[in-house]
């Protein structure tokens, strides 16, 4: 696996010319309020009890994130956890009662600590240093305890804990000081994987026997090849990790520990992005992004065959657990047009069943519309792949306003999945170009790193020239295009306005960079072991020479060519953006006369928590994009 760049945010292949010639389809559609969009039911992560009974989930049906359980048979979900103020988000069932972990932050400052919730429903904080982030790292194979990593030994990397749940004393098993990052343990807990990151195209893997104790360079190479270490076999045998060496996107391997010798396991025309055993090892699970969808292949090593998994038409499977008894399997299915559902899958009867409604009954599913994938040439001849939605009141005799959409990361990429913000906006008469730019993820490490200390220049170029294809479907009116964007996205937009300035009509940024100098600076003390790669890819502002290049491609410093209107939403507690960057560009845009709408939410880090925000932020673009794209007077 790539190296991801994601640091700021937490396809049908169609011809360039094909899409030009093809007319939206025109219907008249119900539009939705943000509230009827927002009572759409978030949910996420999956465990099931020791016995099989109950699936544990996390959901925001309070308006902020808590823990469920809902029957394996069906039936209406419990709530375990009654947070209002910070999200509660699942970890897992404790392996022989329905005692449960689950994890929380304070506002969104990312510092995670891991909880334990009694049957009773008492609490208690496992990893108590409220300046320390604890991240869980999976149960020990005999269920006894589990891992955890934190910093709180030195802020700047993370050392390796085992808790035991008898006692919940946690004991460090290893400690990291020279800044590697750790992946997976071994069922017998002797060796460890870990990965050492050179550039975001570029690491190095290592295996750490703790009873010699030795460490184990196994990855030597020439030029540019990741190594991303997914799970050990059940005897503890074998490593199993994905790489793109010799390839432009990754592929699953094994390696022998005792003989040092290395096989192909599995690949794919895309990257394989995730790979891991079921708890005995009858299973293999692993995950392909295929063209920005979701492919998920289940593999049975008894029988040598994959598993027949259900169809579900326009939608995806994904976030597969299976049970340690290995006999229920749950999933969950996403589309456009369908929010995150979660099913359980029986291996013997071969039935799935939909164990949640999260959608909206008051929205019909037919208003909403599917993303369509599509290509088009860049500038320089690059294809860059796009996910297009189109309103259904769209046609050539009544040509909509449209946004250029980028995504967060640098190196994320736009995914066909449901959105509430999109579905909202094109709902509205909006269409909408989610563009893969240069140095997206998913389309092989030669893309991904095309944009490598060209970001607002290359990748910006690509945004602008999707302006072009848009014009190629004859019912985009191509004198009201705006650019949206969040995280790096949000850079991306202010880049856009500073830089081509005369490009785009209106620009919407969510948390997004404007200095690249201080952003740079201030990230957070555990991103020690990505900090060089950071730098190198995009700059290392400690430096005169890089100081300079920074400066030259932070919008904040090229303000005074801002001439668009745009509306900036930030978190006050965000730990990546620091709010006082979208404090300075606001100003400074405000000293152009242009018009500027500030959004600004006291109880938020990078990115939305809060259902009640959510719906605020995206109430505000709205009306926002009616005013200053669309050109008419917002509602009341």
């Amino acid at each position: 696996m790539k190296t991801p760049r994601n640091f700021l945010i937490p396809l049908l292949v169609m011809l360039v010319f094909a899409p030009a010639c093809r007319q939206a389809e025109h219907r008249q559609v119900q539009h939705y309020s943000i509230e009827q969009f927002m009572n759409t039911e978030a949910i996420g992560g999956s465990s099931f009890s020791h016995d099989d009974r109950l699936v544990l989930y996390s959901s925001r049906r309070t308006g902020i994130f808590n823990a469920f359980t809902v029957p394996v048979e069906g039936g209406e979900p419990a709530q375990l956890t009654n947070s209002t103020t910070n999200s509660i988000f699942i970890l897992s069932f404790f392996p022989a009662d329905n005692r449960i972990l689950y994890r929380s932050d304070q506002g969104g400052n990312e510092n995670n600590r891991i909880y334990l919730r009694n049957e009773d429903g008492s609490t208690r904080d496992l990893t108590p240093d409220s300046a320390a982030r604890a991240e869980f790292a999976g149960w020990s194979h005999d269920r006894k305890s589990f891992f955890y990593s934190s910093n709180k030994r030195d802020p700047r990397y993370f050392d390796l804990y085992e808790m035991d749940i008898a006692t919940f004393k946690p004991a460090m098993i290893y400690k990291n000081d020279t800044g590697l990052d750790f992946t997976v343990i071994s069922n017998d807990k002797r060796y460890l994987a870990l990965i050492k990151t050179i550039t975001t195209n570029n690491n190095e893997m290592y295996l750490f026997d703790r009873q010699t104790p030795e460490m184990k360079h196994l990855s030597p190479h020439t030029g540019d090849a990741s190594y991303s270490p997914e799970d050990f076999s059940v005897d503890s045998k074998s490593l199993y990790f994905l790489t793109d060496e010799g390839s432009e996107f990754t592929y699953l391997k094994r390696y022998d520990i005792a003989t040092g010798t290395s096989e192909k396991v599995e690949e794919a025309q895309w990257d394989i992005t995730g790979a891991y055993f079921s708890h005995g090892g009858r299973y293999r699970v692993s995950i392909i992004n295929n063209d920005s969808k979701t492919e998920i292949r289940v593999f049975d090593t008894r029988a040598n065959a994959h598993v027949q998994l259900p169809t579900m038409q326009d939608a995806d499977i994904s976030s597969v657990r299976i049970s340690d008894s290995e006999k229920l399997m749950t999933f969950y299915v996403n589309g456009s047009r369908s929010p995150n559902n979660l099913y359980v899958y029986n291996f013997d009867t071969k039935q799935s069943r939909k164990l949640t409604e999260t959608m909206n009954p008051q929205i019909d599913q037919a208003d909403l519309v599917d993303a369509r994938v599509v290509r088009y040439r860049s500038f320089d001849g690059t294809e860059i792949p796009a996910l297009l939605y189109a309103p259904h009141q769209a046609r050539r005799d009544n040509p909509v306003p449209a946004l250029v959409m980028v995504h967060g990361g640098p190196g994320g990429q736009a995914r066909v999945g449901y959105s509430a913000l999109k579905q909202f906006i094109v709902n509205h008469g909006y269409a909408i170009i989610d563009v893969n730019n240069r140095g997206s993820s998913g389309y092989g490490k030669t893309f991904f790193k095309a944009d490598d200390r060209k970001h607002g220049n290359e990748d910006l170029a690509d945004c602008v020239e999707a302006k072009k294809f848009l014009a190629s479907l004859g019912y985009v009116d191509t004198s009201r295009v705006g650019i949206m964007g969040g995280s790096y996205g949000g850079y991306m937009v202010l880049a856009a306005l500073a830089f081509r300035p005369t490009e785009f009509a209106v620009g919407v940024d969510i948390f997004g960079v404007s200095n690249w100098l201080r952003t740079l600076k201030s990230i957070p003390p555990y991103w020690e072991s990505f900090r060089k790669a950071l730098y190198a890819e995009m700059g290392d502002p400690t430096t005169p020479e890089g100081e300079q290049f920074l400066r030259a491609k932070s919008p904040l410093f090229h303000a005074h060519k801002i001439m668009r209107p745009m509306i900036v939403l930030q978190g006050a507690n965000d730990p990546r953006v620091l709010k006082v960057e979208s404090d300075e560009i606001v100003e400074a845009v405000k000293k152009n006369g242009v018009v500027v709408e500030y959004v600004v939410f006291p109880d938020e880090g990078h990115g939305f928590a809060k259902r009640e925000n959510e719906m605020s932020g995206y109430r505000a673009i709205l009306e926002f994009l009616n005013t200053h794209l669309r050109k008419q007077q917002a509602p009341a």
